[in-house]
């Protein structure tokens, strides 16, 4: 049985709702604030390029699977990635109806300014940021990259 102390320190329905919606509304701004650059591509054109060349190559309905989207949806996202050159569609050599789309060296050179872009721009927010809070985000990551099923980076190395 948890002590007075212990049911103090949970969360009620109340305060789950409220942690949800200061997440929702701060994670919003955050990401407005950070997107500055996207490289002329939509946030859904951005984000399927990456798992492109992060993850490819693959079929569309793998993409569509991990991107969480129609197929329609990621057969118009492909043709427009495809058109600027940023992936290339190739026939998959065991089943000549089903093709897969790789990342071309300009869809992963795009991906790179587009990520230090908005690395950038996070940097400039924490920056704003009193120590304490700086280190209140740092703890916060694990959680967050859990909750974004996000890997983490490796630690860095002490050289």
């Amino acid at each position: 049985m948890p002590t007075a102390h212990e049911a103090d320190e949970r969360p009620t329905a109340g305060q789950d709702d409220d942690v949800a919606g200061r997440l929702a509304l701060a994670v919003g701004r955050l990401n407005r604030r950070i997107r500055s650059s996207t490289g002329g591509l939509s946030h859904g054109q951005l984000s399927a390029l990456s798992t492109i060349v992060r993850r490819g190559p693959l079929r569309p309905s793998e993409l569509a699977a991990i991107e969480v989207a129609a197929a329609p949806t990621i057969t118009r996202v492909v043709a427009e990635l495809e058109a600027r050159g940023l992936v290339e569609r190739t026939p998959d050599p065991e089943d000549r109806r089903s093709l897969f789309v790789s990342g071309t060296e300009a869809g992963a050179e795009l991906l790179l300014e587009a990520r230090s872009d908005r690395a950038r721009a996070a940097a400039g927010v924490l920056a704003d940021l009193a120590p304490e809070q700086l280190d209140a985000v740092r703890r916060a990551l694990p959680a967050l990259e859990q909750a974004a099923q996000v890997t983490p980076p490796p630690p860095a190395s002490a050289s």
